[in-house]
């Protein structure tokens, strides 16, 4: 994650996202991954960023499968 002075960074293409304190209403990705015995990173290591909506798309298109999508009618 590329988070300082309270402003989270699209680890992509390093532009600022939001504020944290706006984080649960900014539309972007975080991915976490804690990476174990069968992997070939140390046991133990966890990687995460945050993607802005503009580089999760792009990355999204170069996917040979592409990404589920679902559509919901209920927001909560």
């Amino acid at each position: 994650m590329s988070r300082k002075n309270q402003i989270i960074y699209c680890n992509c293409c390093g532009k600022e996202i939001c504020a944290e304190s706006l984080a649960e209403r900014t539309s972007f990705l975080t991915v976490k991954k804690e990476w174990g015995y069968f992997s070939h990173k140390k046991d133990g290591k966890i990687h995460s960023a945050d993607i802005c909506e503009e580089c999760c798309q792009k990355l999204a298109e170069t996917f040979a499968i592409p990404p589920e999508e679902e559509e919901i009618t209920e927001f909560v």
